[in-house]
């Protein structure tokens, strides 16, 4: 099933694209202030694509309908993990990163990036895809399947670079869990910049900051 996107484009022909995936229970709508926030008019004119994730009923919160990339099984995030959910996303965003290719922005173009549900995914996928991305952003979030990880990340994706950001207070993904995932990238080799900040589960304009200047490295025109 393709995913529904909220899409913003440029005035003229796009030379970069950044894709965001939204945390559990939230919208495509949730990140559209990046485009305003974040800029990147020096890289060219770039796309925003938001995707919706699916709806379905998530364990943790009684089987209730959400827009959720997977289900979460219980507290416990890595000893419980819905693996074919998380499988099915990683399909899903392959397809839209596909179709941006077609739509003439090259892989190394492209950006990748999420909160919280939305890093899992973002971590889980972009590791795994077959072609050079520019660069993948974890916002707040975990690196899903870790076990196999080292196995099924591609050559291509395996120096991209990776921006890391996680609040110091955070309660819904623990900024432990943020930082095992950190470690076992690090120890794989993967490129990576990392940040904590003195926030919950969210994102501050420190964040916005250190955020701004890594695109603008990660995808200024050679």
């Amino acid at each position: 099933m393709d995913l529904q996107t909220i899409e913003l484009h440029p005035g003229a022909e796009a030379k970069a694209s950044i894709v965001i995936l939204h945390g559990l229970g939230a919208d495509g709508t949730d990140f559209l202030s990046f485009a305003d926030e974040l800029k990147l008019a020096s890289v060219g004119p770039v796309r925003w694509v938001f995707p919706r994730a699916p709806v379905r009923p998530v364990t943790i919160n009684g089987g209730h309908q959400m827009r959720a990339w997977y289900d979460i099984l219980g507290a416990d995030l890595a000893k419980r993990e819905d693996g074919a959910g998380l499988r099915e996303s990683f399909a899903q965003v392959h397809a839209l990163l596909d179709r941006e290719v077609a739509r003439g922005v090259p892989a190394h173009r492209i950006v990748l990036g999420g909160f919280s549900q939305g890093c899992a995914v973002t971590l889980g996928a972009g590791l795994r895809y077959p072609q050079r991305l520019a660069g993948l952003v974890g916002l707040s979030g975990y690196v899903p399947l870790a076990d196999t990880t080292a196995t099924e990340r591609k050559d291509a994706n395996a120096l991209t670079p990776v921006f890391l950001g996680h609040g110091r207070s955070d309660g819904v993904v623990s900024l432990a869990r943020g930082t095992a995932g950190r470690d076992l990238l690090q120890q794989q080799g993967q490129p990576l910049e990392w940040h904590d900040y003195p926030m919950e589960h969210s994102v501050c304009m420190e964040e916005v900051q250190d955020l701004q200047r890594w695109l603008l490295k990660v995808l200024q025109p050679a």
